[in-house]
């Protein structure tokens, strides 16, 4: 007999594979993810910077992503201008301190963006008090916003200028789907700003 174990592993990989398949069929996420990936690279070839933010596991896709970017991803290259606005605890504190914990990002995003700049934002629900009102001071400053969701409809589709839907509403599916989307937009990006070396 088959160990609970060995059962919730197979069945968890299994749910990961049907989401990702769905992924592989629907494409408006597949064309969302080449609009996004074009905004990207039309910022930095005008000298914009992505700044990125998120919650929890959704700050260390962004985190992650950042991190691809200024250090490289696919190959050797030039570091791209990226933030991750979720690693200063000074700053994070200080903010949550005196002006809330929805004004985390927010405030960042009319500190460090510029018109131009891009805010890759990421919230599994779509409805994160600190992630919406950071697209909003996004919009207010002149960034294109693109957004990360899961299938839900929440409010961030109408703070989004592109929004990517992961097709799920499970949390960690939805994280699953976003972090392989967005390495594709990181390797979109590289060859489009940077010629692959030859072999």
């Amino acid at each position: 007999m088959e160990s609970s174990n060995l059962s919730t592993v197979r069945n968890f990989l299994a749910t990961s594979r049907e989401t990702l398949d769905r992924a592989c069929g629907d494409s408006e996420l597949q064309t969302t993810t080449v609009a996004i990936a074009e905004a990207w690279i039309n910022s930095l070839r005008g000298g914009g910077k992505i700044l990125f933010c998120g919650n929890g596991g959704s700050a260390a896709d962004a985190q992650h992503l950042a991190g691809e970017l200024v250090s490289r991803f696919m190959f050797d290259r030039a570091p791209l201008p990226a933030l991750a606005l979720t690693v200063d605890t000074s700053v994070l504190t200080a903010i949550g301190n005196d002006y809330g914990y929805e004004q985390t990002f927010a405030r960042q995003v009319r500190g460090l963006g510029r018109t131009g700049d891009i805010l890759a934002a990421f919230s599994t629900s779509g409805r994160s008090p600190n992630i919406l009102k950071a697209l909003e001071a996004a919009r207010a400053g002149g960034l294109v916003t693109t957004g990360f969701t899961g299938a839900s409809n929440g409010p961030m589709a109408e703070h989004c200028d592109l929004l990517l839907r992961a097709p799920s509403a499970s949390t960690p599916l939805i994280q699953q789907v976003h972090i392989t989307i967005g390495h594709v937009i990181c390797q979109l990006v590289e060859e489009a700003l940077f010629s692959p070396p030859t072999l």
